[in-house]
């Protein structure tokens, strides 16, 4: 119950629907109320948010912050485990594999593949509960897409317990001990992941994924004019922000608790 309501209340929180809340409110001021100059001024404070957060300039210099924390590692260290972090997935099982894997799912499964390819002899590590009544979980999906990318099945093991980013690094903590692994995820993900896995003992080597504020350059119609891309940007940036915010508030240590509490 905790956790779909922490869900929730987050997902409100981000700017589509929280600025078309404050957009309904607005126009139920001006139709069914007398502040109608209440109701004037937060329909266009609600606009203009939305215009700004859904353009390039403004989306990637929010996030860029985030994302330039750790570099993508090309380094030459010896490493035991690669360890994936879970995504959005769905399983359908008439699509190719890779299908199932929605939005930064698979760039993070790429990158893990691509990672192992330089460490063969590392051992993959999927994580991710099932969502909702999906017959398959997170984890799963993803392993199945990379051995669909040639990984084999004896290299992968797979945590289909943990549902959040905190659960994701007790599970670890237990899996791989004390071995040096890569921490594979989204690059705007990875400082807080890197947070919860420090704080469980361990000491994972960032290995940042779907990197997504573009500092190289873009035609001029793309930097002006709004899109939905950005202002996923900027709903990755500020959901990001909140996770922090409320990682800080609960300052979990990690290190002597198991999964689950």
């Amino acid at each position: 119950m905790f956790f779909t309501l922490k869900k929730v209340i987050g997902g409100m929180l981000l700017p589509l629907p929280l600025l078309l809340s404050l957009m309904a409110a607005g126009l139920l001021l001006l139709w069914f109320s007398r502040w109608q100059k209440s109701g004037k001024i937060l329909i266009s404070i609600s606009w203009l948010l939305l215009l700004l957060l859904s353009l390039q300039p403004v989306a990637d210099r929010l996030l860029l912050p985030l994302e330039k924390a750790y570099p993508t590692w090309n380094r030459s260290v010896s490493v035991d485990y690669i360890v994936v972090l879970g995504g959005g997935y769905t399983f359908n099982p008439e699509w190719a594999p890779s299908s199932n894997l929605i939005g930064n799912s698979l760039p993070r499964v790429a990158e893990g593949v691509r990672q192992w390819r330089r460490y063969p002899q590392a051992k993959m590590i999927f994580t991710g509960a099932a969502a909702g009544n999906n017959p398959m979980s997170n984890g799963r999906v993803a392993a199945m897409v990379a051995e669909s990318l040639g990984v084999p099945d004896s290299a992968i093991i797979v945590l289909d317990q943990p549902k959040d980013t905190r659960e994701e690094a007790q599970a670890v903590k237990i899996a791989v001990g004390q071995h040096p692994f890569l921490l594979v995820t989204s690059a705007n993900h990875l400082p807080r992941a890197m947070q919860f896995f420090q704080r469980a003992g361990l000491n994972p080597l960032a290995a940042p994924a779907n990197q997504l504020a573009i500092t190289s350059p873009l035609n001029g119609w793309e930097r002006a004019i709004p899109s939905p891309l950005w202002l996923s940007h900027s709903e990755r940036a500020i959901y990001e922000t909140l996770g922090q915010a409320w990682q800080a508030l609960r300052g979990d240590d990690l290190t002597s608790s198991q999964p689950g509490e």
